[in-house]
């Protein structure tokens, strides 16, 4: 399968990026490239693979849920670029009427 230049432009346009010609070509050309792998994959017969969610056994995949101390208030504010009386100060983002 080919990638034609619009869907090209139309993926670029989405991701917001600004491509010159030449890279729209190379793009064009890898994501042809990797369609082209994909289909090859797609090809192979997996009707004797049980469908699997993980290769590995997952077990204890949760962290423990204990409490423990916060960090000092002046730790935190250390790199803070404005505080005011033991608070991040911000900037207003709603005006009061």
């Amino acid at each position: 399968m080919s990638i034609d230049r619009e869907t090209v432009e139309h993926v670029a346009r989405l991701a917001r990026l600004a491509l010159s010609e030449d890279e729209r070509e190379h793009l064009r050309e890898q994501l042809s490239a990797i369609l082209e792998h994909i289909n090859v994959i797609s090809e192979a017969d997996t009707s004797q693979v049980a469908a699997s969610a993980n290769i590995l056994p997952m077990t204890n995949v949760m962290a423990v849920d204990t409490s423990r101390p916060s960090c000092a208030p002046d730790t935190l504010l250390a790199n803070a670029p404005a505080r005011e009386d033991g608070y991040f100060r911000v900037r207003a983002v709603m005006d009061e009427e």
